[in-house]
């Protein structure tokens, strides 16, 4: 058992430093929820944003328009209240809910068993030694007690209940920020990014909805009373006559419910319904919060049960199709209550298992043909689900909106489910059955995309097209990440039935890197192959679902082309911080299609004033690199967006693609996934650099080969601190190390040594180097005060290197650090 848990341990240590900026991203500001996780058109509501370190957060930044906010406060979490602290909050509990109960009529109190009405606190009367006060943690759970209701003072004891010394430790959720929202009446409903901008810099983007319903928050406990509960608030009374009063209402339909899901925990809220209503439950949890690093599965994976007034189960799901996120469909068959619970799948919960849940006779979608349609073409899909007005939905198919988008049908008084859709290039046809063998095979030209339908279970689409010797096809399935149920298998075939290629599932060798999809796809379903035809002559697609399902909704766009070599970019993280004048590193990550292996390109697009990017340039075979953007010498009062645009050549073509911001995080101690944002945002803070502002020498690679050293100039106007400033590779490429550091008339002079058996010839890349000053702390006489610190300072311009032949080592010892310059 040692053994195991040592094995554990170390695949944990190791995942989480792959990938990772693990000294660059220190201490950077980050937010694991916000709660809760929306609010309805013209509300103005507060809610907590959980995380670390985000002190001295002073703005909020929500994607879009008609949605503003400010921070309230910053707190951090506390593990438990001591005795004092206890019995302090108890003094005070006691005091507002006999306050609460005065107010209640004479049969209320005479109900809970309050022998006569309690008198109201005498304002007037001194307050209490100080002395003997005691002082109670500064959090939002303790804030404005005396205007609670006791249904809220309530919900607030049952959030303090948890032994908090025995939960698990969650530093990622350590600090607390309350912010103020307010949603603009004309706010468009649906998905936002929400920032901070703290003390630290900017945090990473989460999500926050605008709806369009009445939402409410769920109160604790919302089950039988709990007994902490009753004992910290009412220990006096008539526990029957308490749970009855604090039991709430009924909700009125439709209505968008919020929660947090403790360990353990399992809420549950009645609601109204009437006969012959088509209820949709649509929970959103992995939504909101798609990836947790430390819980398996790696989110909040909910369940859903429906149970009529009796407690009688009526209905269960845990997903909704290949989708974590239960939906729920209920046809009422009676006027009555109905009781909803929510839990985790396997019991656990935290402050970041959160939720919001919509009940109503709401429009969603459930199946749509086409998948998508050609670009600046008009497109108009049929649907079908439940409580739809429409079974048409227009697609938007104007060219600069990207290839991956979505559709819904907007309301009134509600919006339906968005649904994505592909905009591409090529010209498209229906499939048309039946066409399930190669003698009934459908004939199809080489770039064209089909739009089909795996309509039955062992229903196959079979596709005849005419290709000759040497040429390159492509055949790829674009179905799943469409969210179309389709398992998808293709196989190519020649006229004879013999196979040439097969794919079931296209696992990319950066798996998390997935098409254009919203990087929430953990299956890998969609099929995609590239295979060379042997001769002239006839040839068969055959498309099919693996595990031998279909319907009207296993819907799919094949594309069957000649190979065509391209590929997509994702740069990480979405959210830069700088000091003025300050260097920070992204990565960026890349797709490769068809075969294409050349070398990209990458540009600041409109870049606002000031900023430069250093390393732009993405060597022949590389799927990932870290480059350098420098920030411009003056702060600026808000974040700024930039835009990244990668270009190629492929044959005698120029091929330019936007890069899309993402972030990078981690599923169940191991996985990763590109989770792409709206935008890529930079801020530049008031605060002076402690960096020397550094400038490579020379435009050009440091070129050296194999068992040899290669000198490197890095000017500065600045040489205070040089003497004490320490270089360091952040995770350098096997083989390569970084020598001493020399001040110089105009710098600093550093050296980089490639091992004998280090990256071969042909190896390019950038280097990252991280700068430290080292020093003594002293006093005003200077006398040391302590041991020798080390501060973190910042980076150098990423350092392009190229690993060149033996053959051209003689030329290079030859070269002087002057000619170099």
């Amino acid at each position: 058992m040692k053994q195991i848990q040592k094995i554990i341990w170390l695949v944990m240590g190791a995942a989480c430093a792959v990938n990772g900026w693990s000294q660059l991203n220190q201490n950077k500001p980050a937010i694991g929820y916000v709660y809760p996780a929306g609010a309805q058109q013209g509300k103005t509501v507060q809610i907590l944003a959980g995380g670390q370190f985000l002190r001295g957060a002073k703005d909020v930044y929500v994607s879009g328009e008609g949605v503003s906010g400010t921070v309230v406060k910053y707190a951090r979490q506390f593990r438990n209240l001591n005795g004092d602290q206890w019995k302090q909050l108890q003094r005070q509990l006691r005091e507002i809910v006999d306050q609460r109960l005065s107010e209640l009529s004479p049969q209320q109190r005479q109900a809970f068993g309050v022998k006569e009405p309690p008198e109201t606190p005498n304002k007037e009367a001194p307050e209490k030694d100080e002395e003997t006060s005691v002082k109670l943690p500064d959090h939002p759970l303790l804030d404005n007690l005396e205007n609670q209701s006791l249904r809220e003072l309530a919900h607030r004891v049952y959030a303090l209940r948890f032994p908090r010394n025995k939960l698990q430790q969650n530093r990622q959720l350590s600090e607390l920020v309350v912010i103020e929202l307010t949603v603009a009446p004309d706010a468009k409903p649906g998905r936002r990014e929400l920032r901070l901008d703290t003390r630290g810099g900017l945090t990473n983007p989460i999500t926050f909805q605008v709806g369009m319903l009445p939402e409410t928050c769920e109160l604790e406990p919302n089950e039988q009373l709990d007994g902490y509960v009753f004992n910290a608030l009412f220990p006096s009374l008539k526990k029957a006559a308490v749970e009855d009063f604090l039991r709430a209402e009924p909700l009125e339909l439709p209505v968008v419910v919020n929660g947090q899901i403790m360990p353990g925990d399992a809420d549950r809220f009645r609601f109204r319904a009437k006969t012959g209503q088509h209820i949709v439950i649509d929970v959103q949890a992995r939504s909101l919060i798609p990836y947790l690093a430390d819980a398996v599965p790696g989110w909040f994976q909910a369940t859903a049960t429906l149970y009529n007034a009796a407690g009688k189960e009526l209905a269960f799901t845990d997903d909704y199709r290949f989708n974590p996120d239960p939906v729920m469909f209920y046809d009422v068959p009676r006027d009555g209550i109905y009781e909803l619970e929510i839990r985790d799948s396997i019991y656990r919960g935290r402050e970041d298992f959160v939720y919001r849940v919509s009940v109503g006779e709401l429009p969603f979608i459930t199946r749509m043909f086409p998948l998508g349609g050609r670009q600046d073409t008009e497109t108009v899909a049929s649907i079908d689900g439940i409580n739809l007005k429409t079974n048409k939905l227009t697609l938007d198919t104007a060219s600069g909106a990207g290839g991956i988008r979505s559709a819904r049908i907007n309301d009134t008084k509600a919006v339906s489910n968005a649904v994505p859709y592909a905009v591409d290039t090529l010209q498209e046809q229906t499939e048309a059955e039946a066409n399930d063998s190669i003698e009934k095979a459908e004939k199809v030209a080489l770039g064209t995309i089909v739009n089909g339908r795996i309509g039955s279970a062992g229903d196959v689409d079979v596709f005849a097209f005419q290709g000759k010797a040497g040429e390159q096809i492509s055949g790829q399935v674009y179905a799943r990440c469409l969210n179309s149920p389709l398992d998808s298998i293709l196989r190519l075939t020649d006229s004879f039935g013999n196979v040439l290629a097969w794919n079931d599932d296209y696992v990319l060798k950066d798996s998390y890197l997935y098409k254009d999809s919203v990087g929430l796809v953990t299956h890998h379903a969609d099929s995609y192959l590239v295979a060379e035809l042997p001769k002239d002559g006839t040839y068969y697609m055959h498309l099919a679902d693996s595990q031998h399902h279909g319907s009207a909704a296993h819907a799919y766009r094949l594309h069957l082309t000649a190979a065509q070599p391209d590929f997509q970019l994702r740069v990480t993280p979405s959210s830069l911080s700088f000091r003025p004048g300050a260097i920070q590193p992204v990565t960026l990550h890349v797709l490769r299609q068809d075969g294409f292996d050349g070398e990209i390109n990458i540009a600041l697009k409109d870049a606002p004033e000031g900023f430069q990017l250093i390393g732009g340039r993405i060597p022949a075979g590389c799927d990932r690199i870290a480059m350098t953007v420098t920030a411009p010498a003056k702060p600026k009062g808000i974040p700024l967006r930039l835009t990244l645009e990668g270009s190629a050549t492929v044959g005698d073509k120029t091929i330019r693609h936007p890069v899309i911001p993402a972030d990078d995080v981690m599923q169940a101690f191991l996985y990763r996934h590109l989770v792409p944002a709206q935008d890529l945002l930079a801020t530049i803070t008031n605060v002076n650099s402690t960096a020397p502002p550094f400038e490579v020498a020379t435009n050009e690679p440091v070129r050296i080969t194999s068992g040899t050293t290669a000198k490197v100039m890095l000017k500065t106007p600045r040489k205070w601190l040089l003497n004490q400033l320490r270089l360091e590779l952040y995770q350098p490429p096997e083989g390569i190390s970084l020598g001493d550091l020399n001040v110089q008339k105009d710098g600093v002079a550093i050296s980089l040594k490639a091992a004998v058996e280090g990256p071969p010839a042909g190896f390019e890349d950038n280097l990252i180097i991280e700068a430290y000053r080292e020093f003594i702390p002293k006093d005003k006489d200077g006398n040391p005060t302590g041991p020798q610190r080390r501060n973190w300072v910042g980076v150098i311009p990423a350092l392009p290197i190229q690993i060149v032949p033996e053959e051209k080592k003689e030329v290079l010892q030859k070269e002087t650090l002057q000619s170099r310059l």
